[in-house]
């Protein structure tokens, strides 16, 4: 009898399964459900997870990750845009956040009425190196505990104030999570703990209070936000293959973009960012999603100036009003050819901005951070419609491979894969979650 640990996606369209062998990593099957959010995410979950699940398996773990109910809403609050704003951003991102608000600065209380209509579910607080300036770090905490707000705070600052200020905000009714500073010396980035501390706010907060299910079982069950398992499994593939990697995942409501890239020296040397590089990022586009989201694609096409066929943005609108639309005969041919035109245009738009870099502190900063990507040697895409898509990988190919507009270096010679079994996420959920062994064991087996 096998030994089975079944990892379960709750996402914004679709619930996927994955049975995977607890020893060996094997995949003993997959299953695909809509998500269920309408009455409660449970009754799609425990549909999927039974379908991939072989008769007679020894379930001995059950392992969820959820985006459902919007994901992790995250707002940022900085010393400077480019410096401490810009090194919380990122760690806000490789936790598998997406990040509604940036402030940094001198704060007004108009600054907090902005913060609070961007409906956060947690604020990352960072500032100053350690030992360095305190104040505006300190300033920051003071208004923010007189703000009215009540919005779980990671602090995650000048650690010669951060005793002081968790204690002020806490006795303000806050919750505050304090962990090591994003940005400790100049130049040298620390997501980490910042990561951690926001998972788990995730699974503390956001998962039981989007009340997505009325058991009990979903809320222990969940691990991670989906996003953050992807990262997680993303990171094992570029271990377990040795390459440099691109991932592209275009989900239902955003575009996630994900690279592990070797370090430059040259790049780390005089010019290295005063915010530190993320060698191991992701971006998301929430507004490139091919549901929810998908007039958005034809919109950020039409500023990109790449053009889209005679009836697209009908399509994304059908797709808009109703997420559940899927591919079915008599139609089933036309419908699928918008959604792979939709993805391919998601998935150029996310390399380019992932490519160029972030625009952090407003919509006139310009561009930090861009990546160069003409080293990356494996492109895998991930999402539903590249997986039902037999030609995916050629289009994915076409869409980011060639793509050298607005400066940016695309993959020079690299090999496009699909992650047609979906075995990123379960990977990520195995490998944090004790089993790290069969992690390895079910991204050595594809074809990655």
């Amino acid at each position: 009898m096998s030994k089975a640990v079944v990892c379960v996606d709750v996402g914004s369209t679709y619930t996927k399964a994955a049975a995977v062998d607890a020893d060996s990593g094997d995949l003993l099957g997959t299953a695909s459900r809509p998500t269920t959010i309408g009455t409660d995410v449970m009754d799609g979950l425990r549909a999927a997870a039974e379908e991939a699940t072989p008769k007679g398996a020894d379930v001995v773990d059950t392992l969820v990750c959820s985006s459902a109910g919007g994901g992790l809403r995250l707002a940022v609050i900085g010393n400077e845009p480019l410096v401490t704003a810009r090194a919380a951003y990122r760690a806000g991102l490789s936790a598998g956040a997406r990040v509604v608000d940036v402030r940094a600065g001198n704060l007004a209380a108009g600054d907090f009425v902005d913060l609070a209509g961007a409906r956060p579910d947690v604020i990352l607080l960072a500032g100053g190196t350690d030992g360095g300036d305190e104040t505006a770090l300190r300033a920051h905490a003071e208004a923010l505990a007189q703000s009215g707000l009540r919005t779980p705070v990671v602090l995650a600052g000048n650690a010669n104030a951060a005793d002081d200020l968790a204690e002020l905000l806490t006795g303000a009714g806050i919750d505050t999570t304090r962990v090591a500073n994003v940005l400790p010396r100049i130049g040298v980035l620390n997501p980490v703990p910042a990561r951690t501390a926001l998972r788990e706010v995730f699974l503390r907060h956001v998962i039981s209070g989007k009340h997505l299910s009325a058991s009990a079982d979903f809320t222990r069950m969940v691990k991670a936000a989906t996003p953050d398992a992807v990262l997680t499994g993303v990171e094992l593939l570029a271990e377990v293959t040795g390459a440099d990697l691109l991932v592209v995942d275009v989900g239902g409501a955003t575009t996630d973009v994900y690279s592990v890239l070797t370090p430059d020296a040259e790049r780390e040397g005089p010019r290295a960012e005063v915010a530190g590089t993320a060698w191991r990022s992701r971006t998301v586009e929430g507004d490139l999603g091919v549901r929810h989201t998908a007039v958005g694609i034809v919109e950020a096409a039409d500023d990109e100036d790449l053009s889209a066929s005679w009836g697209l943005l009908e399509a994304a609108r059908l797709r808009a009003a109703n997420p559940a639309f899927r591919a079915a005969d008599p139609v089933g041919a036309v419908a699928m050819s918008a959604d792979a035109e939709l993805s391919a245009l998601a998935a150029r738009i996310a390399v380019r901005r992932h490519a160029r870099g972030e625009r952090i502190g407003g919509p006139h900063e310009p561009l930090r951070g861009g990546k160069d990507l003409a080293a990356v040697s494996l492109v895998v895409g991930s999402g539903g419609i590249l997986r039902r898509d037999p030609g995916a990988a050629d289009w994915l190919r076409e869409a980011v491979g060639a793509d050298t507009s607005g400066g940016v270096r695309p993959p020079k010679d690299a090999r496009f894969a699909i992650d047609a079994d979906y075995r990123l996420a379960p990977a990520g959920l195995l490998a944090a979650n004790g089993h790290r062994y069969a992690a390895i064991g079910l991204l050595a087996s594809t074809s990655f």
